[in-house]
């Protein structure tokens, strides 16, 4: 079978696409919707692409055709698809054990690393590197730092850290070399639940200070 216009082959059952990631929700969103996606069995964005799953591999060139339709829907039409939810608030006491160490390599005081994370609008971007992993875009350029040289062995769950321009609340149990600036008491990654991560792609996320 030959490949679809704009579309990689992953396997025998998957498409893959590069897509702006200002898009990549809403086309998200807008393939669950489709009359069509029964023949899919996962859609998984990450940070520029998206991959779509068929359930078997004679599903792959109607599952092709379908996608390709989908990829010249207009944004607002993708967007209609997926009405935005307001932003989920997540209370974090700013108390991480890389904190002072972050406000001094910024030059920053610990109090405008504070008010520049917590003025800032969020959003989730994608999932990837362990089961509740959102890598959260948004974090202000003058946050802006490297991860760290020596990551932890394991980091706990609710650790609030930054790297890069992205926020990440730890599900917990990983290693982690990212920069920890606070604790929140939010479960954001419950494997029991019904549905186990309260965040999904494109959700806006801010964080507010507490004690």
């Amino acid at each position: 079978m030959a490949e679809a216009s704009n579309l990689l082959r992953a396997g025998d059952r998957a498409w893959i696409v590069d897509i702006a990631p200002d898009r990549i929700a809403a086309l998200a969103a807008a393939a669950r919707a489709q009359t069509w996606s029964a023949l899919v069995e996962d859609v998984v964005p990450a940070a520029r692409s998206i991959m779509f799953r068929a359930h078997t591999s004679s599903d792959m060139g109607l599952l092709a055709d379908n996608v390709r339709n989908l990829l010249a829907t207009t944004d607002t039409e993708a967007s209609a698809a997926s009405p935005e939810r307001a932003p989920l608030v997540i209370p974090v006491r700013y108390d991480g054990d890389d904190l002072a160490e972050v406000a001094r390599t910024l030059g920053m005081t610990v109090e405008a690393v504070v008010e520049a994370h917590t003025s800032a609008v969020h959003r989730v971007g994608f999932f990837g590197f362990a089961p509740g992993f959102a890598y959260i875009d948004g974090l202000p350029e003058l946050l802006k730092l490297a991860r760290r040289t020596s990551p932890r062995p394991r980091v706990g769950a609710g650790l609030v850290a930054i790297a890069g321009t992205q926020t990440v609340v730890y599900p917990g149990g990983t290693p982690g070399g990212w920069h920890l600036i606070g604790s929140t008491s939010e479960v954001l990654w419950d494997i029991n639940a019904a549905t186990p991560s309260r965040l999904s792609v494109g959700d806006r996320v801010r964080f507010e200070a507490v004690e």
